[in-house]
C-alpha cells in the first residue's frame, strides 16, 4: 500500500504528480492542488509531498518516510494547517523563512499550506516574495478549492494541478476497502455526504452525526410558519454547534494531555503559574478553531439543505434521476406533490443566499430565520416579484 492509495477517482493528477516526483524536467518549485471540499486535495498535497521526500529510496527506508510525513514529524516537511477562519501572517512569515534552508535528509524540503484561501491578501503577499525566488530545492504545495481564491500574482507562479468530483460508487468503494464499510451504508454515506470523503466517513462510522443529519432534514421540512422558521432556525444552530463539539471534543481534550505532559505536570494536578500562559495559548487556540469549526458546522447544515430541495425540485419535475437522500424518498414525494417548483427554486436561492450572508458574518441565526421563512414560502425570494 502506497500513499497514494487513499485517493480515489483522481488517476490524471496523481499521474501528473508521479511523473514531477520521479523527472527533474516536468518538477516545479510551486504547485497549486485545487478541488471541491472532500475532493482529497490535502490527502493529494501529502501523497505528492511523501514522494518528493522519499526521492530514490526503497524497502525500509521508503516506508520510514512515509510513515514520517503522516505523523507530520519529517524534518524536511512544513505544515501549515489551519481550523481557525484565517491564516495568520506570522505563520506564513515563519513558513517563508524555513523555505530558506537546504533540506537536511532528503531531496528537497517540502512545503505544504492546506487551505490557503484562508490567507488575506496582506498574508498572500509574504507568501509570493518566496514563490518568486524559491530556493533551488524547496518546493512549496498549496491547496484551495479554486485558483480564483488566491491572489493572480500567486497564480501566475505556480503549476495548478486540478481535481475533479468523485463518483458515488467511487467514495463508498473507498470505505469499503480502506476502512471496512459495509457496501450499503458505504453508498448512502457516500451519496448523502454528496461525495466528500472525510464527510462520508464520518456519516458512514458515527451514528450521531447520521441521526443529526437526519435531524436537519426534519427541521427544515417542519417549518410551517414564521414563528416556526425562528424556532427550528435557533434549533439548526444547536444542531451544528453540538455536530461541532462532537467533531472537536476528543481533540481538544488530546491536546491538553499531550501539553501537560510535555510540561511535566500528571493528570489532576494543579498547573503551576509560571505555566499557565502555555495552557492558556492552547485554549485560545482552541477557542478560535472552535469558532470556524461551527461556522463549517452551520454551512454543513446549509449543503445539506441544499440537497433536500434539489431533490424536491427533481420530483417535481419528474426527472427521473437518483436523489442525494434516496434513503427517505417516500417522505419526498409526499413533499414534493406540495411545492412548486418555483418554491424549490426560492429556496435553493434563498440558502445560497445565507452561505453568502454568513461569510459575511451576519449572526447564523438569523442568515437561517431568514432563509426558513423564504423556503416555507412565506415571503418571496430575493428579487422575485411580490
Amino acid at each position: 500500500m502506497t500513499s497514494w492509495d487513499d485517493l480515489t477517482g483522481q488517476e490524471a493528477a496523481i499521474t501528473a504528480l508521479q511523473d514531477a516526483a520521479s523527472d527533474p524536467e516536468a518538477m516545479t518549485h510551486s504547485w497549486l492542488i485545487t478541488g471541491p471540499p472532500g475532493s482529497g486535495r490535502s490527502n493529494l498535497a501529502f501523497a505528492f509531498a511523501t514522494a518528493l521526500l522519499q526521492g530514490s529510496a526503497t524497502g525500509a527506508e521508503a516506508q520510514r518516510t512515509a510513515a514520517q510525513v503522516a505523523a507530520r514529524t519529517h524534518p524536511d516537511l512544513a505544515v501549515l494547517a489551519t481550523d481557525r477562519v484565517i491564516i495568520a501572517i506570522e505563520e506564513v512569515r515563519q513558513l517563508v523563512s524555513q523555505s530558506q534552508f537546504s533540506p537536511s535528509v532528503a531531496p528537497y524540503r517540502v512545503i505544504v499550506i492546506e487551505d490557503a484561501d484562508r490567507m488575506t491578501e496582506r498574508t498572500s503577499n509574504v507568501l509570493l516574495k518566496a514563490l518568486e525566488e524559491p530556493p533551488p530545492r524547496t518546493v512549496w504545495i498549496l491547496c484551495a478549492p479554486s485558483p480564483a481564491d488566491l491572489i493572480p500574482t500567486i497564480r501566475s507562479r505556480v503549476r495548478t494541478v486540478r481535481l475533479r468530483v468523485p463518483s458515488v460508487a467511487e467514495v463508498a468503494e473507498l470505505l469499503a476497502r480502506r476502512d471496512g464499510v459495509e457496501p450499503a451504508l458505504a453508498e448512502r454515506a457516500a451519496r448523502e455526504s454528496q461525495t466528500h470523503i472525510g464527510m462520508a466517513l464520518r456519516l458512514a462510522t458515527d451514528a450521531d452525526a447520521r441521526e443529526r443529519r437526519a435531524r436537519t432534514l426534519e427541521l427544515a421540512l417542519g417549518v410551517q410558519s414564521v414563528s416556526g422558521a425562528v424556532i427550528a432556525a435557533e434549533r439548526l444552530v444547536a444542531v451544528a454547534t453540538d455536530d461541532a463539539k462532537a467533531f472537536t471534543a476528543e481533540r481538544e481534550d488530546e491536546e491538553r494531555a499531550a501539553a501537560l505532559r510535555s510540561l511535566g505536570i500528571e493528570p489532576g494536578a494543579s498547573v503551576p503559574m509560571g505555566l499557565r500562559a502555555s495552557l492558556k495559548a492552547l485554549e485560545e487556540d482552541q477557542k478560535r478553531r472552535a469558532t470556524r469549526s461551527v461556522r463549517d458546522g452551520i454551512d454543513r447544515v446549509l449543503v445539506d439543505l441544499l440537497s433536500l430541495h434539489r431533490d424536491l425540485l427533481l420530483l417535481r419535475l419528474g426527472a427521473g434521476v437518483e436523489l442525494v437522500n434516496e434513503a427517505i424518498r417516500g417522505d419526498l414525494e409526499v413533499v414534493a406533490r406540495a411545492v412548486s417548483a418555483e418554491q424549490s427554486l426560492a429556496a435553493l436561492d434563498a440558502i445560497a443566499l445565507a452561505r453568502r450572508r454568513i461569510e459575511g458574518n451576519t449572526p447564523p441565526a438569523l442568515a437561517l430565520e431568514a432563509m426558513l421563512i423564504t423556503a416555507s414560502g412565506r415571503v418571496p425570494a430575493l428579487g422575485s416579484p411580490s
